[in-house]
């Protein structure tokens, strides 16, 4: 199974693939061109007398700091290893696999302006099965998945903590020298690239949603299996007692996932008529509007997870034509909001059982 990654990003279905199954990634030959490209545009700012953000100046309050060129290596590494501060217990290999993914496809955007040897490392990395060791708590939200995804980093430097296919830790250095990888030095701008994105929080969303539309059908069917065994009716499943009554799309879904479902039992059948029952129980009866309900809440999330796997998230970011400007897109709120929503909802079983990663999820 093989991932191509271009300039247009990927699916849900590509980072499912990648996190889960173990899939291997390709760069197209469109992204590699995009990337070196623009990075022309961030070596000629960086020869630049006019300081420009993360290319030739510090970070965040020493932004109008002016950095030697001399200096600027080492200041990318520096950057790197102060905020690979995570603590707590190491998360999945599967979250791991799925932020490193998506940080990915931001790189193959053409729009950072790391230089490609970084973003074939970095694939070359995850198709070797290498997993670096991401701790649960760090997680900024406000500021993007700054320590996660510095923790991925640290091991694209050759430095950090990792662990190879079968799951076994070892040092850095012997799992990249076996699956040879050479480490990147890192130079102007790429050490914010690697770092500035909200791919945790979204890795983890996209593989929620993707159980929970399992999870949700499930629910449907074992719905209609208690109304089987309350010795109950499929009639308040009927489609005109629902769209056209009270229009929610999910409502209506699961009503007909749970009328389908029964149709044809001989239970329902035997107690249509004459058993004297003038309406079953509300937890029955309610089985389409709050099944309904998580429904909506999901597709909502869902919407909002596409829109966040379409964008580039990065700062600075490099515009097609070739500016260099900042901006406050690393902002995680948008899916940590949803996150939240879903954790809230009735599809709280989800979160639940994950609840320890809840800090990579993005509930700020």
């Amino acid at each position: 199974m093989k991932v191509v990654i271009s300039t247009s990003g990927m699916t849900f279905a590509d980072v499912i693939a990648i996190a889960r199954k173990g899939a291997q990634v390709e760069i197209s030959p469109e992204s590699l061109s995009a990337m070196a490209s623009t990075r022309e545009h961030i070596e000629k700012l960086a020869q630049a007398e006019t300081p420009v953000y993360g290319i030739s100046t510090g970070f965040g309050a020493l932004a109008q700091r002016h950095i030697p060129a001399g200096d600027r290596v080492q200041l990318q590494k520096s950057l790197i290893r102060s905020h690979a501060a995570g603590m707590g217990d190491p998360i999945e290999r599967e979250v791991v696999r799925a932020l490193m993914a998506l940080r990915l496809k931001t790189m193959c955007s053409g729009q950072t302006g790391v230089r490609p040897i970084v973003a074939q490392t970095y694939a070359a990395i995850l198709n070797a099965g290498i997993t670096p060791r991401v701790l649960e708590y760090g997680s900024l939200g406000c500021s993007g998945d700054l320590a996660p995804l510095a923790h991925c980093a640290m091991v694209l430097m050759g430095e950090g903590r990792a662990s190879g296919p079968d799951g076994t830790e070892k040092p850095v250095a012997e799992l990249l020298s076996a699956a040879g990888i050479t480490p990147v030095e890192l130079r102007e701008k790429e050490g914010l690239a690697l770092i500035n994105g909200t791919d945790g929080m979204l890795g983890m969303l996209i593989m929620a949603i993707s159980d929970l539309e399992l999870l949700l059908d499930q629910a449907d069917v074992i719905a209609a299996m208690s109304v089987e065994g309350q010795m109950g009716t499929d009639q308040v499943f009927r489609p005109e007692l629902h769209e056209p009554l009270r229009p929610h799309p999910g409502q209506a879904v699961s009503a007909a996932n749970m009328f389908a479902a029964l149709k044809g039992s001989e239970i329902v059948s035997s107690h249509r008529h004459g058993d004297g029952v003038v309406q079953d129980a509300y937890s029955l009866r309610c089985s389409p509007q709050v099944a309904g309900a998580a429904r909506d809440t999901v597709t909502h999330a869902k919407l909002v997870a596409t829109r966040e796997l379409a964008a580039i998230i990065d700062n600075p970011v490099v515009l097609q034509s070739g500016e260099v400007t900042s901006n406050g897109n690393f902002h995680g709120a948008p899916v940590a909001m949803v996150s939240g929503l879903l954790g809230n909802c009735g599809c709280r079983c989800w979160v639940n059982l994950r609840a320890k990663d809840r800090s990579v999820l993005g509930c700020i």
